[in-house]
């Protein structure tokens, strides 16, 4: 049965909010030391794929606006929370995390921006890809097989997300531009009256 899209308490919501309850307990987790940890990326790899089992139950059981606003601050908190605290750990670099943290700030104060004039800006599939790349190389390099000795492969990832993060981002600004012009466009014209 629909949920009306006013509606707060939901399983979507209710899986959402979990995983950024859980959050801070996955960055506790994440070893002082480069080796990784086994519970750390089980925990990780749970809340990843929860994302999914969320975005699953909105579709069955249909979108909520909060719903809307908590999905994507679920995976900042999650992907810059672990990034940081990798930084922390001298694992991560410090540039890329904040390239990436200055962009997801970037859009998501210019998403409000402009919902608040009437544009939408839904999630395009290279940013679906980019939050899934995030989501890998911090996996890769909290996982023990892959901490130590596969770091050319978490470190690839992680510059591949922070290309993906600048294109996509690049990709929202043109979209809301040309919607705004549209709209504008569509103002300004002159109507015609029907004879």
């Amino acid at each position: 049965m629909p949920v009306d899209s006013s509606a707060i308490a939901t399983w979507a919501n209710l899986v959402t909010v979990t995983r950024v309850l859980v959050a801070p307990l996955v960055f506790w987790l994440i070893p002082d030391d480069k080796g990784g940890a086994w519970l750390a990326f089980a925990l990780w790899f749970i809340l990843c794929a929860s994302d999914g089992i969320d975005g699953y139950l909105a579709r069955r059981h249909g979108t909520t606006t909060l719903g809307a606003f908590l999905d994507p601050l679920a995976d900042k908190v999650l992907v810059l929370g672990a990034m940081f605290t990798l930084v922390t750990r001298d694992v991560f670099w410090i540039l890329p995390v904040v390239i990436i943290a200055v962009r997801e700030l970037g859009i998501s104060l210019y998403r409000t921006f402009v919902g608040a004039k009437g544009i939408s800006m839904p999630a395009s599939k290279i940013a679906k890809w980019k939050t899934v790349t995030q989501q890998l190389s911090v996996g890769f390099a909290i996982a023990p097989l892959t901490a130590v000795d596969a770091q050319w492969l978490w470190n690839g990832l992680l510059w591949v997300s922070v290309a993906l993060a600048l294109i996509s981002g690049g990709q929202y600004l043109w979209r809301a531009h040309a919607a705004s012009r549209a709209a504008e466009l569509t103002r300004s014209a002159p109507s015609r009256s029907v004879p």
